[in-house]
Order: structure tokens, then sequence, then C-alpha cells
């Protein structure tokens, strides 16, 4: 580990110039693309799917962009980081529209099932993923996609992640769209509003933050999840009122779940991923026993409609609608 001062920095000191702009700007830059990234997605995807419990965690999406990495490992071994991106691109998308199209045409679904299903389908393509990689000996090769981490950003190898701003800026000017459509079908066409084609594009642009951000820094687990929910407790459920601030908090909380895996046994560094991991699933499982207890008094996306992924009442004490 080599410490790098303010001092010696504005002082020029040329090695640790070199040292700031190859290694540790790159990474700061990643892991605010990645906070920002990963919190916006899992905003749209739970306005569009009027569910708080759908994220790119429990959507598949991070799953599906990990096989996509793989299927370009096997068919294509000299790929760039490009290459692999346009296939976990293409994977992520159709992943969460495969899982989405298979919540739309289940009749009945509480708040807490839809999340589970998702789960359990990011599974089976994890399962797939895993036994091809055993088959085809690439299990090593894949293990930098499996577990997200910072130590490998480098200047040249990590500025597919500023996707994000882009596709962060679009989800912006598309919010009050995102907001009918997750207020379901018919009051979306009563509006005028496309109601299947603003939903796959919002899924799109969810699904191609989460891919550009897996093909960098590998899988980051519950961002999506457990940020926008924090928010909405302070800002509501509105997206465009919520989008800015679910950003901020969401590049906070990795910048500094990042210097806990820094610090807890320096000058060894521990994966983000296991940082994210345990806190986000203990509040994930608080969130779950909240919305169990509470029922209607939780969080909710909208008090009319219902959207491709939105509850029935069927909860003990009422459930979303």
């Amino acid at each position: 580990m080599i410490d790098l001062t303010p001092g010696e920095l504005l002082a020029g000191n040329f090695e640790q110039l070199e040292i700031f702009i190859i290694s540790r700007l790159p990474r700061l830059l990643a892991i605010l693309c990645t906070g920002i990234g990963m919190s916006v997605a899992g905003l749209i995807m739970q306005q569009l799917c009027s569910n708080k419990f759908v994220s790119p965690t429990t959507g598949a999406t991070i799953s599906s962009a990990q096989f996509g990495i793989l299927l370009a490992l096997l068919f294509m071994p000299a790929s760039t980081l490009w290459s692999r991106a346009i296939f976990a691109f293409a994977t992520a998308i159709l992943g969460t529209w495969i899982f989405v199209w298979f919540i739309q045409r289940i009749q009945f679904k509480d708040v807490v099932m839809v999340p589970l299903v998702g789960i359990m389908f990011g599974n089976v393509i994890g399962g797939i993923t895993n036994y091809l990689a055993y088959k085809y000996e690439m299990t090593q090769a894949l293990s930098s996609w499996l577990v997200g981490h910072f130590s490998l950003v480098l200047k040249g190898r990590y500025e597919i992640v500023w996707l994000t701003v882009p596709l962060v800026v679009l989800a912006f000017l598309f919010a009050n769209h995102f907001n009918i459509v997750g207020l379901g079908k018919d009051f979306s066409k009563n509006l005028g509003v496309p109601y299947n084609l603003v939903l796959f594009s919002g899924l799109t642009i969810a699904a191609m933050i989460t891919a550009s951000i897996v093909v960098v820094v590998g899988s980051i687990s519950y961002i999506g999840l457990i940020v926008p929910n924090v928010v909405a407790m302070y800002k509501g459920d509105k997206i465009r009122g919520t989008l800015v601030d679910t950003a901020l908090f969401g590049a906070i909380f990795v910048l500094v779940c990042d210097m806990i895996g820094r610090i807890v046994i320096a000058p060894y560094e521990l994966p983000i991923e296991l940082i994210v991991g345990i806190l986000g699933s203990l509040i994930f499982i608080g969130l779950l026993f909240y919305r169990l207890k509470h029922g209607r008094k939780a969080i909710r996306l909208g008090s009319a409609g219902t959207g491709c992924c939105s509850a029935v009442p069927n909860l003990k004490g009422g459930a979303d609608q």
C-alpha cells in the first residue's frame, strides 16, 4: 500500500501524481458511478414494477450480466472489455425482460413473492453459469466478476462505467413517464403513454446501467434494493423528486463501504461485495419483516392502479395495490 498525501501531490511529486491519476482517481470515479448507477437502476425497476423489493439483485439482472460475460469468455477468449460489455448488455436486458414478462402473467402475487421469484430465477441463471464455467474450466477466469471489488480498477480499464452518467440523465428525463407506467396499464393508456414501450425502455436503461458496472467491478448486491427504500422514507415515491437524492446517497453508501473494506484488516482489503452484502442482507430482512407486519403502513409506490409487479391485498393486515 502506498500512501498519498495532499502536500506531496500539490508539491508536484511525479511518482505520487502518477499513482493518483492511474489508480486512485479511477477508483474514486468507479465507486461514485457504481453507487449512483446501481441505486438509480433499482429505483427505476421498483417504480416500473410497483414493488419496493424489485432491484437488479432480485430481478435477475446481475446474474444475467454475469452469464453474458461467461458467454463472451467462451466464444471470444481474446475479447476486449467492450466486447464482454456487449454480451453483458444483451443478456442483462433479455434476462430482465423475461423476469418482468413472467411476473406479468402471475395473476395472484404479493409484495414479497415477486422478489422471491426473481431471486429463484437469478439462481437458475447463476446455476447455469456455474455449470458452464466448471465444464469448460472457466471458473478462475469468471471469479473476478462473481465478487465485486475495486482493487483492479485502473486507468484504461474502467471507462465503461461512465455510461451510467448519460443513462441516469436519460432516466431523469423520462421520470414522469416511469411514474405513470408504475400506476398501471389502464392508467397509462388513459393519459396517452405507451405502456409497453416505456416499461421495456426503462428496464433496458436499468439493465444497461447494471451490466456496465458488473463488467468493470463485478457483482455488488443490495445497493439498488436498499438505497431507494431508505430515501423513499424521507422523500416519498415520486421518481423525479427522489432520483437525485437516491444517486447521492448511493454514491456515499458505496464510498463508506469501500472505506470500511480497506480499514478492517488494513493493509489488506476486503471485497466491497462482502461489506455491502452483510449490511444489505440485514436491512433487506428487516424490510421484509416490516412489510409483513405493517402491510399498508409500509412505504408504497402509489395509491392508484396496478403495475406489472404490483401486489394484491392478501397479506395479513393488507398489502399494497
